[in-house]
């Protein structure tokens, strides 16, 4: 079958204890993140990006992390890009977001 045996044992275990049901296609997410930022420090980067513009490089030492997992915060949360930002205020600058599809077509006719 062009597998390995670990691979062919794995689906034999579902198989047997799932049944069919055991053998379709599932995802390869993780159900759980148990290291995950916690939510008040995610908060805390969120906070430096939008009140002082500062980078990755520069928020990880304030808050003790890794410049990857700002990076990684940051992203998450859309904030990764300061030229997204509105510069005196700090929020968020979203163009052109309409309700559905297609709802702002603009038609030249001369």
């Amino acid at each position: 079958m062009g597998i390995s045996r670990a691979t062919a044992h794995k689906w034999i275990r579902r198989w047997r204890a799932e049944g069919d049901a055991g053998l379709h296609d599932r995802s390869s997410r993780p159900r759980t993140t148990p290291h995950r930022t916690a939510a008040a420090v995610e908060e805390q980067v969120c906070e430096l990006r939008r009140t002082r513009k500062l980078g990755p490089a520069r928020i990880g030492p304030i808050l003790g992390l890794p410049a990857s997992t700002v990076h990684r915060i940051l992203t998450r949360h859309r904030l990764n890009r300061l030229a997204w930002l509105d510069r005196p205020t700090g929020t968020v600058i979203r163009r052109y977001e309409r309700d559905r599809p297609g709802e702002l077509v603009h038609v030249d006719v001369k």
